[in-house]
């Protein structure tokens, strides 16, 4: 019924969701019959709807397509910075951050843009940084079978910064390493240096 659209083409906000926001800014402890809150049930809902647009796809079929012709390359392959944002499932509050995300293909690499859209898959769902971080890159090591998988993730979380301890400018660090990237030392360095981690 969510997926219906109406007749401005907006995705139909179905009655029952409305009325769980206007419940919500009224214990707020605002009016939602006030003009300038009128249209807002309809505008959160839709905004969800594309927050958790992630529930709706399979991150993988983003790494279906890969190039066996990449010249007899063998090194590392990174892509840094990766901006993303998710919200975590205990709050439902923003988790803003960067992901970097490499891998040492054995046969073949995949379009580097994928793997930005492999991360945007799962961050579009309710979150906890651990769990995306592994979920990036268990996706990736599933899927293009590499040599290693390095994904580092630096966030934000709304929940700790704008509620509860109210601490701003605190950002956490997960990383999950597979493969080379796990067992061997040298490797390891290597990928953190190279994603300006500045470890070893």
């Amino acid at each position: 019924m969510s997926d219906l659209v109406e007749d401005d083409g907006k995705v139909a906000v179905p009655p029952h969701v409305a009325e769980a926001v206007r419940t919500l800014i009224e214990w707020a402890g605002d009016d939602p019959a006030r003009e300038g809150l009128l249209d807002t049930p309809k505008r959160v809902a839709r905004a969800w709807k594309e927050y958790c647009a992630g529930y709706g796809e399979d991150p993988a079929r983003h790494l279906s397509r890969v190039f066996e012709e990449v010249g007899g390359y063998d090194e590392i392959v990174l892509l840094r910075d990766i901006p993303f944002q998710s919200h975590c499932e205990h709050h439902m509050a923003p988790i803003i951050g960067r992901a970097h995300i490499a891998y040492l293909p054995k046969d073949h690499v995949v379009g580097i843009s994928k793997l930005a859209r492999v991360l945007h898959g799962f961050a579009r769902r309710l979150q906890v940084q651990e769990r995306l971080t592994a979920e990036v890159a268990d996706c990736i090591w599933d899927h293009l079978r590499p040599v290693g998988v390095a994904v580092v993730i630096e966030a934000t979380h709304a929940c700790m910064t704008a509620r509860g301890v109210r601490t701003p400018g605190v950002s956490m660090t997960t990383s999950r390493m597979m493969g080379v990237f796990r067992d061997d030392e040298r490797s390891r360095r290597e990928v953190l240096a190279l994603m300006g981690m500045n470890k070893g």
